[in-house]
């Protein structure tokens, strides 16, 4: 059952602190990192402090995962997504998520959502797919759809997460698409 949740009641939870979600392990990468020095189809090795051709042995896909978010939040899309083509489990939901970022961020909202809609296939309590799903749901003005996803947090345990603090921004109308 979808629950729209009156305005009050959103702004109350945006005034809420969001440091909890802060902590929480889906937060935005530093903007101030070291894959976006790196060429193009590379990412930054931390035990050598080289970049390192991301279809590497040495390169696991954490490595890669961490090195697209690095990039998409940099707004370096196509670098992201040779990124995560390079992943050797393209199931993961980290990295079907971030194809789905990756590709809502370029204006391509419907290919977003079927990235989206595979990572929960895979994990339906990834809150994280769920709310940058929802952010895309909320901006395209499908609030209805957002809300559903909000509310999908929460039943999962994720109201004390960035995810939900994010989509609750999202939904309330302030600009905190991450």
């Amino acid at each position: 059952m979808t629950r729209i949740l009156p305005l009050s009641a959103v702004l109350l939870a945006m005034a809420a602190p969001v440091l909890a979600a802060g902590s929480d392990s889906t937060t935005p990468p530093s903007t101030t990192s070291t894959t976006t020095k790196c060429e193009k189809g590379q990412v930054f090795d931390e035990k050598t402090a080289k970049c390192l051709d991301a279809k590497s042995e040495a390169v696991t896909d954490d490595d890669r995962y961490n090195a697209a978010r690095e990039l998409a939040y940099n707004g370096k899309y196509d670098r992201a997504l040779m990124v995560l083509a390079a992943a050797e489990n393209q199931n993961d939901p980290r990295i079907l998520n971030y194809k789905g970022f990756t590709h809502r961020k370029m204006g391509e909202t419907e290919v977003a959502m079927s990235f989206y809609q595979a990572a929960l296939k895979v994990d339906p309590d990834y809150i994280l797919a769920r709310s940058y799903m929802g952010q895309g749901l909320a901006a395209s003005g499908d609030l209805a759809g957002a809300t559903e996803q909000l509310e999908e947090i929460a039943l999962r345990g994720g109201q004390e997460t960035w995810a939900y603090a994010s989509l609750m921004n999202a939904i309330g109308g302030v600009a905190v698409d991450y």
